[in-house]
């Protein structure tokens, strides 16, 4: 199956930073199931269990190589298309896959953050497709419309604790309580079926709700980078880390820990 978009959601994207794909791996959704099991029984070094009052709140990523279901994904659907079409990018370079499953009943949320924070890369051509599994129903990512555009990032917290991802003060925003004071903030959430795609940019700001149902939450994030993508020194390890890649501030990300897989090669 071949997914065709529609001309105004490149314009959607760059607007508002997201934008929602109805049934763009609508097909894909069993295998994806099949490789979020696979890695719920074997986790990688970098898997998170994170802290919980009640249910499980799991994460884990850098698994597509290992992973026969999210390689083919990745390789033979449509996304790299997709990713490379919504950024306006002549191509699309994959960065990582991420699962994040939160059981029925886990009442943590995602706090709000931006992705860029956490990653050592630097570019306004940047994707982030969160792929659920499960029926999402008040359980999903919730956006604040164009915040991809804010001239500084949103200081990058732990997942686990809520505490500073890096040590010292390096001039990032607050994080922004749009429950507690909306100040015009634009908050973009939607139900979403197996299969559908939220797509956004590496700066937009996000979180999402904890899982209050008795249904499971299980999703798969692939995250793209386009044509203007460089590596950028952070001021501490990263998430991912990808140790001993010996790039330098301004280098083209390494083609081949990183591949390009738009344009398709014949």
């Amino acid at each position: 199956m071949i997914y065709n978009m529609e001309n105004d959601i490149s314009q959607t994207f760059e607007q508002n930073g997201v934008v929602l794909l109805k049934g763009a791996f609508k097909e894909w959704v069993p295998k994806i199931i099949s490789g979020i099991e696979k890695n719920l029984s074997n986790p990688s070094k970098y898997a998170s269990e994170n802290d919980v009052d009640s249910g499980r709140f799991f994460d884990d990523y850098c698994n597509w190589t290992s992973i026969s279901e999210f390689q083919d994904l990745i390789i033979n659907s449509d996304a790299s298309k997709i990713a490379a079409e919504v950024m306006n990018s002549d191509t699309a370079q994959f960065f990582h896959d991420h699962v994040l499953v939160k059981e029925g009943e886990t009442s943590k949320e995602t706090p709000w953050h931006q992705d860029a924070p956490y990653y050592f890369v630097d570019g306004k051509k940047t994707v982030s497709m969160w792929i659920p599994v499960d029926p999402i129903i008040d359980t999903g990512l919730r956006f604040i419309a164009g915040s991809h555009k804010w001239d500084k990032m949103v200081r990058p917290v732990s997942w686990a604790d809520d505490s500073d991802f890096y040590e010292g003060d390096h001039n990032w925003l607050p994080v922004p309580k749009p429950d507690a004071n909306p100040d015009n903030l634009k908050i973009l959430e939607w139900p979403m079926d197996p299969g559908d795609a939220v797509l956004f940019n590496f700066r937009t700001v996000h979180g999402a709700r904890g899982n209050h149902t008795n249904l499971r939450r299980r999703a798969l994030s692939l995250r793209w980078v386009g044509d203007d993508a460089t590596y950028v020194e952070r001021p501490g390890r990263t998430s991912p880390p990808f140790p001993n890649h010996n790039m330098i501030d301004g280098q083209i990300l390494r083609k081949d820990w990183f591949p390009i897989l738009y344009p398709k090669i014949k």
